[in-house]
This record gives C-alpha cells, sequence and structure tokens, in this order.
C-alpha cells in the first residue's frame, strides 16, 4: 500500500490484519465481533472515552500514573494500590521494552525469569505475550478504566490484542511513538503502521464501541516548543479520525512556564476542534492531556513534590481533561507502587483544591495563545503544500525538509536543525528556527525575547543557554542562569 491521507477500505484493513495476527501465537485468540460483544457489556464506568467525556462536561482534571509489571497478578496488584491507596481516576498498563520493539521472544525468556525471582524483570507488562485471555484478567480485576501505554512504532498486534481484551484507549501515533522513540525506523512505515491502529478503533467506534485514542504529546520531553509539539498533535488527531476515529485525547508536556503552558494546552485544543471541522470530521469527541513536567527531576523527594504540585497546577488551571503523573523517585529509577501512589495523591490535592478554578485568558495568555497558533498554522499550511494536499505524505516530506523538526531526538528522519531556549520569563523559544516555515517578523519575536534574557544574564544568546536550561529543573531552577562569579 502506498502512502495516503485517505481511510482504509475494509479491504485493505483486513488483508493487513490476516498478516499482523500471525507475528505471535496469541493473535489467533483475537476475534473481532468477540470483542465487540465483551465491549458492550462493560459497565460505563470503565470506558475510557466515556470518563473523559464526562470529566469535560464537569470542567474537572483527572489523574492518571504510569506503571506497568511484568506478571498479571503482580500487575493487578500493582493498578488496584494505584486505585486504592493512590486515589488514580484512571488507570494504564504500561508496556516493557521489548514488547515496544516487538521483540516477543525476550518477553517470553523475561517473564519466565519474572516467575523464578518472584518479581519483575521486565520495565513493563508484556500485552502480546499475555493474549487476549491474560490481559482481560486485568480488565476484569480492576475497577477503573483501562489504558495501553507504550511508545512501540509497530503497535499493530499490540493493539489488536489489548483492545479485544476490553482496554478502552490506547497511546502513540505514527510521528509521537517513532521519532522520539525510534533511530532507523521510516515515518513513511510508521504513519501506515499507526493509520492500521486507527482503523481499528474506527472499526470498533462503527460497531457502536467507543475507544479512545491519545497521540503523545510530550514528544522528546526536552524543551520542545509548543507550536512544534501542538502541530504533530493536530496532525496526528487528523490522521486519526481519517480513519474513523472519534474520542480522541491531544496530549501536551509541561514547559515550566505557567502562561506559557495554559495558552498552549487551549491554543492546542481550539485549533483542534477548527482543523477538525475544516477537514469535515464531524461528532468529534477532543479533551486533552497535561504531562507533568517530562525532563531532569530533583533528587531530593521533598523537591520532587514540589515539581509534581507544579505541574498539577497548571493542569488544572490549564483546564486538562486529564493529568498524566510523576513520582518523586523519577530521579532515582522505577518507582515503587508506594511512591507512585504518593505522586498521584499529591497530584490529587493540587486538583481538589483548584477544582473549579481556571485562570482566564489574560492579555499575556491571549498573546502567547495567538502566537502560538500563528506558528502552527504556518508549519501545517507548509506540510499540507508540501503533501499536495496529502497530509500523511506531506508530513514524510515535511521531516525531510526539516520543516517539521523534533529537538534532541535520536530518529535518522529528524533534521536536528532547530533548537530551543527559555527566555527571561521561562518561556521555551526558538534559538535556531532551523528549516521551520516561520515568517521572519515570528522568528525576530524569538530572538528578541531571547536577547532580553541575554542583556540579563550579561552574556551572548548562544547554545549554552539550552544546555543550561535542560539541567536547571534538576538543579532546583526553571531557567539555566549562569553561575554569579
Amino acid at each position: 500500500m502506498n502512502l495516503k491521507f485517505k481511510k482504509w477500505t475494509d479491504e485493505e484493513f483486513f488483508k493487513m490484519r490476516e498478516e499482523v495476527l500471525k507475528q505471535w501465537p496469541t493473535g489467533a485468540d483475537v476475534n473481532l465481533e468477540e470483542a465487540v460483544a465483551y465491549h458492550k457489556q462493560l459497565p460505563e464506568h470503565k470506558n475510557f472515552a466515556k470518563k473523559l467525556m464526562d470529566a469535560k462536561s464537569r470542567n474537572i482534571t483527572l489523574a492518571q500514573p504510569r506503571a506497568g509489571v511484568a506478571l498479571i497478578e503482580q500487575h493487578i496488584e500493582l493498578l488496584n494500590f494505584l486505585d486504592k491507596e493512590g486515589g488514580a481516576d484512571l488507570l494504564p498498563s504500561t508496556i516493557d521494552s521489548y514488547t515496544r520493539q516487538n521483540k516477543y521472544e525476550n518477553c517470553e525468556k523475561g517473564i519466565e525469569e519474572s516467575k523464578k525471582a518472584g518479581r519483575s524483570l521486565l520495565n513493563g507488562f508484556p500485552g502480546v505475550n499475555h493474549g487476549v485471555k491474560g490481559c482481560r484478567e486485568v480488565v476484569e480485576a480492576v475497577n477503573l478504566p483501562l489504558q495501553l501505554r507504550h511508545g512501540t512504532p509497530d503497535a499493530r498486534l499490540l493493539s489488536e490484542i489489548m483492545l479485544a481484551a476490553g482496554y478502552t484507549s490506547n497511546e502513540g501515533g505514527g510521528i509521537s511513538y517513532n521519532i522520539p522513540y525510534a533511530k532507523s525506523v521510516s515515518l513513511e512505515q510508521t504513519i501506515r503502521d499507526w493509520q492500521y491502529c486507527d482503523r481499528l478503533v474506527g472499526w470498533y467506534e462503527e460497531q457502536g464501541v467507543s475507544i479512545n485514542r491519545e497521540p503523545f504529546g510530550p514528544l522528546t520531553g526536552t524543551l520542545v516548543p509548543p507550536s512544534i509539539s501542538n502541530a504533530v498533535q493536530i496532525i496526528e488527531c487528523l490522521l486519526a479520525a481519517e480513519q474513523g476515529v472519534k474520542n480522541i485525547t491531544l496530549g501536551y508536556g509541561q514547559c515550566g512556564n505557567l502562561v506559557q503552558d495554559i495558552a498552549a494546552v487551549r491554543a492546542m485544543m481550539e485549533q483542534a476542534e477548527e482543523y477538525c471541522k475544516e477537514f469535515g470530521y464531524e461528532n468529534m469527541q477532543l479533551t486533552s492531556v497535561f504531562h507533568q513536567w517530562m525532563g531532569g527531576f530533583p533528587e531530593d523527594e521533598a523537591k520532587a513534590f514540589g515539581v509534581i504540585s507544579n505541574g498539577a497546577s497548571a493542569a488544572a488551571l490549564a483546564g486538562a481533561t486529564k493529568v498524566i503523573v510523576k513520582t518523586p523517585h523519577e530521579a532515582i529509577g522505577v518507582p515503587t507502587k508506594e511512591a507512585n501512589a504518593m505522586g498521584i495523591r499529591a497530584t490529587k490535592m493540587v486538583l481538589n483544591l483548584l477544582r473549579g478554578q481556571n485562570l482566564p485568558n489574560s492579555e499575556e495568555v491571549q498573546f502567547e495563545k495567538d502566537m502560538i497558533k500563528k506558528e502552527v498554522k504556518q508549519i501545517i499550511d507548509k506540510v499540507l503544500e508540501l503533501g499536495n494536499g496529502d497530509l500523511a505524505v506531506g508530513t514524510v516530506k515535511a521531516f525531510e525538509q526539516g520543516v517539521l523538526d523534533i529537538p534532541f531526538a535520536p530518529s535518522k528522519y529528524n533534521a536536528g536543525k532547530m533548537l530551543p531556549a527559555r527566555d527571561n520569563n521561562g518561556m521555551i523559544r526558538y534559538l535556531n528556527a532551523g528549516n521551520l516555515p516561520l515568517s521572519d517578523d515570528i522568528k525576530a519575536f524569538h530572538t528578541n525575547k531571547l536577547q532580553e534574557r541575554a542583556d540579563f544574564e550579561g552574556r551572548p544568546i548562544s547554545f549554552q543557554m539550552t544546555v543550561d536550561d535542560i539541567f536547571a529543573v534538576g538543579k532546583g531552577t526553571l531557567i539555566g542562569r549562569p553561575a554569579i562569579k
């Protein structure tokens, strides 16, 4: 199949599906008709899409952790602990690294070694190996909606198995689960593979089963300018909508300046609605997710809780539908279930205190929002131009030419010419726009904002600002100021 921005026919989808299900023996157990019947008998409170829309209608922000271990019983224990002791509103199954690379033989060994050791020796839940039966055990043992969270360039079999098991949300996308995660996987391939995942969700939708899709907002999680992440989110939203997906959660990774974060989330949602209408997608259910700080964390637990609470505040004041929670052990490694629960409780406390409060669109918020929307439009307009109106083809060409460029991404298909840095107020600006199709007045605006910082710090605008900013939060500040001599 040639890549194109067009809904797959049933013939195209089911033909590829035959090959997908042969990738590992557990694929043989997937029965779509049975899966639809199973979803329809699930109680509403276990449906991710419905719970998100309920939260949006009530103007509240839900809290969701990351979590996943190798063995089914331990995974159930972990999730129920995060529900009962942490107070999570939504639950994940974070998938292990071997599954993300489709190395199911390695997963099998990891499961066996974990059984011998009595603890998880994988860094997540190997859903493909556990199959529909094993994953369904998890669905039936917890009392909250479940999302599949992973980082998989080719998630076709994983999606088939876990959605058939009763999971009602799938995170990822052809851009956001490739460029920040993989080195040598072609964008053309991953967009096609994720068109399959989206068509699968679209097929469920057509059978009366609402399943949520969530592109991964933070990308590399390192000084990503809002207009870059927003452009990617909107493109992945449109790619999913074209395949029949109706319930989509657009993501944003915390940048750190409260005004910019709030402006970015609101700009993202407004533009996503506008583009969906422009492309003719009706009855869309769009929600937002705010990811707490994805960069370096302080090792001190008290300081880590400060970062977590700061992210919770930004999510609530921006009006995000949910927030992905970090833990006080981020700087150390994989958190204990107790640390994970503490992160949720701290977040929930802040969300409860701020319930009903939204920061109004002040002049400063409105200015940033307008600027972000203007930049996003210039980027997406160029993507469409490069594809002669085909968004999928245009996206591939845009990365080839650096029109879309994600900072610090490992992919060889990413130009890596664009460089960000913070301005004197901690907002992320373009230090070097690379080949981004931004107008001269916008480039000049970013340079002027960085010059204000340079003048304040008594040093020239340089890449050293970027380096300093990368490590700043871990050291206790937002902006990487030079040491005072």
